[in-house]
């Protein structure tokens, strides 16, 4: 009975990008104003209420009061380094460890603004698997969208902290299915961000456990990165995004029943029947995006930038600790 509920509710994250319809143009667009700068920006998975904030600052006009015409580009965040470290595109949303990786291959690349105040990533399993800590993936089948990006580098940090390396698990490519794959049993456990696959199963009925990084290691999650060459000959047009992007996503977490309703006019398969299961997501999102009490918002520690250049050199994804004040900014903050 739940595996049709299960599938109706994945209809929006199991959807191939090819697949899935372009995001609308916002009722007032900016497409007429040759005064604003067009800029892309390249953003993880497919089009996603997940993406809220950006949405409300495209719509509210925040990013156009800043001179910019702002369209978001969806595809893998791996990608996006290669584009944006060689100056393709001037700006993606990426996490400490994918710095880490381009910094290690020369690419000029630096995080000017945090968004996700905790590590996305987590590992879940059916509470009746007994999967409670990361000791207990030792001989079990974890799946992964693939051996990349955040979902692959929290596996391998989780497995790390308990002394266990991936030849200790049966690591398994499930690409984004990881919810049907741990509610069908294809797998003990997946790696997947925690307001998706967990969410989506808790909507099914179907209780699960979950591995957070943050209990274990604190590493700079989802921000804002840029290059150096945008840096040095435009440091202008950094600010401006930085300033519109912490004010679209304040406005997010005071306004969320509007700011919802914005993401659905530019993913309208998100409502409909998958409405209840995206609000869902969407509420679930709302705490990673929250700055902590006392802290500046848009700003990261250096200690967990260090832990996250240690943590790549650790694990063998890169040959050298990188300077870890190469990777980020937070000179660029209102």
């Amino acid at each position: 009975m739940y595996r049709s509920t299960l599938f109706l509710l994945l209809a929006l994250l199991l959807a191939a990008c090819s697949a899935v319809a372009p995001a609308i143009e916002p009722a007032a667009s900016t497409a007429s104003q040759p005064s604003l700068r067009a800029i892309e920006l390249g953003v993880g998975f497919i089009p996603s209420v997940q993406f809220a904030p950006f949405y409300v600052g495209i719509e509210k006009g925040f990013y156009a009061e800043e001179g910019i015409d702002l369209s978001l580009d969806y595809g893998f965040e791996n990608d996006y380094l290669k584009l944006v470290g060689t100056d393709a595109l001037q700006f993606m949303i990426g996490s400490s460890d994918q710095l880490v990786l381009g910094q290690a291959q020369g690419l000029p690349v630096k995080y000017v603004m945090n968004w996700f105040t905790q590590y996305p990533v987590t590992i879940f399993a059916r509470a009746e698997a007994g999967i409670l800590e990361p000791a207990d993936l030792a001989g079990k089948r974890v799946g992964v969208p693939g051996p990349f990006g955040a979902t692959y580098i929290a596996l391998r940090a989780l497995l790390d902290s308990a002394g266990l390396a991936e030849s200790d698990i049966q690591m398994q490519s499930v690409g984004f299915t990881q919810a049907a794959a741990v509610s069908e049993g294809l797998v003990d456990a997946a790696a997947d961000y925690a307001v998706n696959g967990p969410v989506v199963l808790a909507a099914a009925g179907i209780q699960t456990t979950q591995i957070a990084l943050d209990n274990y290691l604190r590493i700079p999650a989802n921000g804002l990165v840029t290059n150096q060459k945008t840096l040095t000959d435009n440091p202008e047009l950094v600010r401006a995004m930085v300033r519109a992007s912490l004010k679209a996503i304040a406005y997010t977490l005071q306004n969320p029943d509007e700011a919802f309703g914005i993401a659905l006019q530019f993913v309208p398969e998100a409502g409909g029947d998958n409405r209840m299961a995206n609000r869902a997501i969407f509420d679930a999102s709302l705490p990673y995006w929250t700055p902590p009490a006392g802290q500046r918002p848009g700003a990261t520690d250096p200690a967990d930038w260090q832990a996250a250049a240690e943590l790549l050199a650790r694990i063998g994804l890169v040959d050298r600790v990188v300077e870890s004040s190469a990777l980020f900014s937070n000179d660029y903050l209102p």
